[in-house]
This record gives C-alpha cells, sequence and structure tokens, in this order.
C-alpha cells in the first residue's frame, strides 16, 4: 500500500501567540477525557453520574476538573434545573457538535488500531528488555 503523505497545516508551524492558541485548544482536545466525555455526550444531555459510569476508570475530580474545562471552551453546556435535589445535565454545545466527526473519527481509529499497537509495543517492549 502506498504510503499517503500530508502537508502539515500551517497551524502546526505557528509559534507566536496563534500556535499557542492552537496547542492549547489541540490540549484540551486530544486529552483522552475531553475525547471520552465529547464521545459520550453524543447520545444527547447527561447527568454527572451516567457521565461518570459510561466513562470506565475516570475519577469524580477528573471528570469533574474536565467537564469544567470543557464548559469553559464552549464545548459543553451546564444547566442547573431548581429541583430537590438538584439536577444537573451537561451536553455539547453547537461548537461542539461540531468537533464529534474529526473526535468520532480518532475513537474509532484507536479502536480500529488498538490491537495492532499493542502487538508493536510489546515486541518494542520485548527488543529493548532484550537490550537492555
Amino acid at each position: 500500500m502506498a504510503e499517503r503523505r500530508l502537508d502539515p497545516p500551517t497551524a502546526c508551524q505557528e509559534v507566536g501567540p496563534e500556535g499557542r492558541m492552537v496547542r492549547s485548544v489541540l490540549d484540551r482536545i486530544g486529552d483522552k477525557w475531553g475525547l471520552m466525555i465529547i464521545g459520550n455526550l453524543n447520545r444527547g444531555p447527561q447527568r454527572f453520574g451516567a457521565l461518570q459510569m459510561a466513562i470506565g476508570g475516570i475519577s469524580q475530580r477528573m471528570l469533574t476538573l474536565n467537564l469544567r474545562q470543557l464548559e469553559r471552551d464552549g464545548l459543553i453546556s451546564r444547566t442547573v434545573y431548581a429541583e430537590v435535589p438538584p439536577r444537573v445535565e451537561y451536553e455539547l454545545t453547537e461548537m461542539g457538535h461540531s468537533l464529534l466527526v474529526p473526535v468520532l473519527e480518532l475513537v474509532n481509529w484507536a479502536a480500529d488500531n488498538a490491537e495492532g499497537i499493542e502487538k508493536h509495543r510489546d515486541a518494542y517492549d520485548a527488543g529493548a528488555a532484550a537490550a537492555g
């Protein structure tokens, strides 16, 4: 199979304030928990507990921090309902929905390639152990 080569976008080469902002955004959406939260909110509004159950391995503190950061970035919204006890739901904003296609593509790519990556890791680790 011929290797497909893509030229990096100019944003990858920015060194000034624009480059810092692009790196900041990529850092937020490239974080494993951010990707998992965005992917799970694809199903519609969800409460904190439902998100935590759906995203295995995330602590309450880490989920809280990530939800706040995603809300700050405008990717999700938080709605508090005046009920007893209070009900809080999180959902994707319009900008968050626009991120779904690339995020889900990345998640699908990871799922499709996880086995092959694991085999490469095992082979690399075995080679490193034999050499070391």
